[in-house]
């Protein structure tokens, strides 16, 4: 392993000058985590987003789940038949996105950051992941808004996500599956697939466009498992200069198991977009993702148009703000037009929709 060259890449990646400590040391912390129960590893992100003292990288494997984007519509997108006799849990997680199947064949990695110190660009955030590839012989490379390619198919999608703590820091979280040797047929079952974004990428299905990365492996890394393969990874981050190893305590495990509990296993954190009566209902596919708006209006004075009574924007599309900001900027407001221009133009929709702006959504709701 070249680990110059991922020193390179860390480097770059993280601001490593401003990631120090008070002796000037450079630091980040890997943390180990077996567990593979799909709920507790959701709780683990979020419980990482609240209380890391450092920078943070993590790998991790979950048994046979659907990973539903946070800003997404379960009901749509999931086929629960399917789910429910296959026994695959399904949980929403923090990040948007689209819906992703995992099994003990994908291999999961998280970033957090401050987000003074986080890229921009996706592509970046996915460097040593693409380094970590190359060194086995998989040519792998960032395409499109924010998914890793090899032989021009999809072995992971990525998110991102912001996070306000209690002390008035903000955090930012980058994660993303790695298809190593995942199920295809329960991939392809368990997940409902849009047909407008199938057509708009000019593809078949979701079997047909992605690929498991122990296929393009090498005659001499042909006997790696998934198991293996996660190890590979926690390695080739454990060797960069400044990377601490850490396990989690009893104490930090009980606490994510009470936040799996209360929140990820929890109906109403799984279905909670898209509920209730709207008599406004808008979708559209654009370069950045499915956008769907739906809108309860209730008439106001006379000569007056209608007020926007509750609002819900869904869809496959990434934000670093929860878009509950969003919809409460327009909860109580006229649904105009022009109003609604000006107010979408005020809330710097780019935080909450990336590549978004507010013409597009202002044209969507009134087309």
């Amino acid at each position: 392993m070249n680990i110059k060259l991922f020193a390179v890449v860390f480097d770059f990646l993280f601001c490593y000058n401003s990631l120090t400590n008070s002796k000037g040391e450079k630091k980040m912390i890997l943390w180990i985590n077996r567990c593979t129960e799909p709920y507790e590893n959701m709780a683990t992100e979020e419980y990482l987003l609240m209380t890391a003292a450092e920078p943070t990288v993590m790998l991790w494997r979950n048994e046979p789940a659907v990973i539903i984007g946070k800003n997404q519509n379960a009901r749509e997108n999931v086929n629960f038949d399917f789910t429910r006799a296959a026994n695959i849990k399904v949980v929403r997680r923090l990040t948007g996105g689209g819906a992703v199947f995992h099994d003990l064949g994908n291999v999961n990695y998280t970033f957090i950051v401050p987000e003074r110190d986080a890229p921009e660009s996706f592509s970046e955030f996915s460097e040593p992941i693409i380094k970590a590839l190359k060194e086995i012989s998989i040519n792998a490379e960032a395409s499109g808004r924010n998914d890793l390619l090899a032989d021009d198919k999809k072995f992971s999608g990525t998110a991102r996500c912001g996070y306000d703590r209690k002390d008035g820091s903000r955090v930012v979280m980058h994660h993303g599956t790695l298809l190593f040797s995942a199920d295809m047929s329960r991939l392809a079952g368990a997940l409902v697939t849009d047909p407008e974004k199938v057509r708009s990428k000019g593809i078949k299905s979701t079997a047909a466009r992605v690929v498991n990365l122990c296929t393009l492996l090498p005659e001499e890394h042909k006997s790696m498992n998934a198991e293996a393969f996660m190890k590979y990874l926690e390695d080739f981050f454990a060797g960069a200069d400044g990377v601490k190893v850490k396990s989690f305590s009893p104490e930090a495990r009980a606490q994510i198991k009470a936040l799996a509990k209360e929140k990820y296993a929890s109906e109403d954190w799984l279905l909670r977009a898209g509920s209730g009566d709207f008599n406004v209902k808008k979708k559209k596919r654009f370069d950045f993702g499915t956008v769907e708006i739906r809108i309860l209006c209730s008439a106001s004075e006379v000569g007056m148009p209608p007020i926007i009574s509750k609002i819900s924007i869904e869809g496959d599309f990434i934000g670093d703000r929860d878009i509950t900001g969003l919809e409460n900027k327009l909860v109580g407001k006229y649904f105009e037009k022009n109003n609604i221009f000006s107010l979408l133009s005020d809330a710097d929709v780019v935080k909450y929709v990336r590549g978004a702006d507010p013409a597009a959504l202002t044209e969507l709701m009134f087309d």
